[in-house]
């Protein structure tokens, strides 16, 4: 195993700890309680086991706890900062950012003190394949999260009236997560025609809507969904 292969695998164990194996709820629940939550320690527990898990290191369990402890300062960070008005804005972002920053830290120092296991060096286990997972992953429920946090950063909110429609439950989520994994792979094997026209379908679906302020509302997270997308697959084709 490479550092760039432990690397990925580590990211991979942050997607899924904080996004994929933590609800809306526990969120919820971790910004009003703090350590008081009880989800706060399911939380750390999960962090813990799947960085370590993912690692296929017996001896990273050290660098686990570390990611794992690093983890938790931040979430009682953000719990706190979360009731500040003039900061909750920023702390998605910011917390993220340094989640990635504290993996790339505990990955390098790890790899430079210990020697990497190579049973892994396998297909499933290439840089690419781990790459690949990892980005469809995140075209999914970690892009519906980034999209509704910016619409957070810029206080945008579709306008609620008794003339409004009633949407589906978790359609938009859905239709999201289709139309970024289909453009992600429109990306990859070449076919940017495809994504163009599939662009062009959403439009002439949302075409009759007369709510204008909600057709704005829809245009911005069209946008940014296949923006997502499509960054993601410029990146992969330049990997």
């Amino acid at each position: 195993m490479s550092i760039t292969q432990l690397l990925i695998l580590q990211i991979l164990a942050h997607l899924l700890a904080d996004y994929f194996f933590q609800s809306d709820k526990w969120v919820e629940s971790k910004n009003n309680r703090g350590i008081k939550s009880r989800y706060f320690l399911m939380h750390v527990a999960i962090v813990f086991f799947i960085s370590w898990l993912l690692s296929f290191q017996w001896i990273f369990v050290m660098g686990a706890g570390i990611i794992t402890l690093l983890h938790t300062i931040l979430d009682i960070l953000k719990s706190r900062l979360s009731r500040v008005s003039w900061a909750e804005r920023y702390l998605f972002f910011t917390d993220q950012i340094l989640h990635l920053i504290i993996i790339v830290a505990v990955v390098s120092w790890y790899h430079n003190n210990f020697a990497l296991s190579n049973w892994t060096n396998t297909w499933l286990f290439s840089e690419r394949t781990l790459v690949l997972i990892t980005a469809f992953l995140f075209c999914t429920k970690p892009a519906n999260i980034i999209i509704r946090e910016i619409f957070k950063f810029y206080a945008i909110s579709v306008p609620k009236t008794s003339e409004t429609p009633q949407d589906l439950p978790n359609a938009g989520q859905l239709i999201g997560n289709i139309e970024r994994l289909l453009t992600l792979t429109f990306m990859l094997i070449g076919h940017f025609e495809a994504v163009g026209l599939l662009i062009a379908a959403k439009s002439i679906l949302r075409f009759g809507e007369k709510d204008h302020l909600k057709s704005e509302y829809v245009v911005i997270g069209t946008l940014l969904s296949f923006g997502i997308a499509i960054f993601t697959g410029v990146l992969l084709r330049f990997y």
